[in-house]
């Protein structure tokens, strides 16, 4: 499946192992959706997924019910979605995605890090044709399961392409479609453990052991600011 499939997974599994660090941005991107489209996840796809993606973490419900409480209530909080991108060490590519009430302090923060390990920020917009934005759904493996046929099943729905590791399968689809993918996913009775959009490289760059000590200590720091929602890089 090569390398930047595996890295992905293993830096996937890193990040989302860390229960204080991820349960704040999980109440976020709640947060997020109730306020955008109503606390009903019944009539709010948007939030459906947020709260899905807060389950398959084991965030408890009670947090996840207090976060669309906050996001409803009259003193609801402002979040503002931003990116930003920059050059890291060795000149690793990395976009910053982050939702915030202070853009100010994030962009401080987020600058500092690029600084401190030798990179920097560069303007918002240079990276895009470095990284190509996908819908991606992870599920466990249906008993019986034909990947050819899904992608015959699935095509119309915006799917692109499937990659299975072991019982898990991970869907990738056009992002403008990953409303059409969730409708279609759940007509199928596929229990979706999660799903979001992700920015992939479009030419994945290899780096020694020695360099990914130097790249990896950016991406913590990024990944452990409470502004920052996700980090894209093109590791190969």
């Amino acid at each position: 499946m090569g390398r930047a499939f595996e890295y992905r997974k293993a830096a996937k599994m890193k990040r989302w192992g860390n229960m204080s660090r991820i349960f704040p941005k999980l109440a976020k991107a709640v947060q997020m959706a109730a306020k955008e489209g109503g606390g009903d996840p019944d009539m709010n796809a948007a939030l459906r997924v947020a709260i899905q993606n807060a389950k398959a973490q084991n965030m408890p419900k009670t947090n996840i019910e207090a976060a669309i409480k906050r996001a409803t209530g009259k003193d609801a909080e402002d979040f503002q979605e931003v990116l930003y991108e920059g050059k890291g060490p060795h000149g690793v590519l990395i976009v910053v995605e982050c939702a915030t009430d202070n853009t100010t302090r994030t962009v401080a923060n987020v600058k500092s890090y690029f600084n401190k390990t030798g990179g920097a920020l560069v303007p918002t917009g240079s990276l895009d044709y470095m990284f190509n934005r996908k819908a991606v759904f992870e599920f466990l493996k249906p008993e019986g399961f034909d990947p050819e046929e899904f992608e015959l099943e699935m095509i119309d729905h915006g799917l692109e392409s499937v990659e299975v590791d072991e019982d898990t399968v991970y869907a990738y689809a056009v992002y403008t479609e990953f409303g059409n993918m969730a409708t279609a996913l759940e007509k199928m009775e596929i229990e979706v453990a999660k799903s979001d959009l992700q920015r992939l490289p479009t030419s994945p760059v290899d780096f020694t052991d020695e360099q990914m000590e130097d790249i990896e200590k950016l991406i913590d720091k990024l990944e452990e600011d409470e502004d920052v929602q996700a980090v894209f890089n093109n590791l190969g």
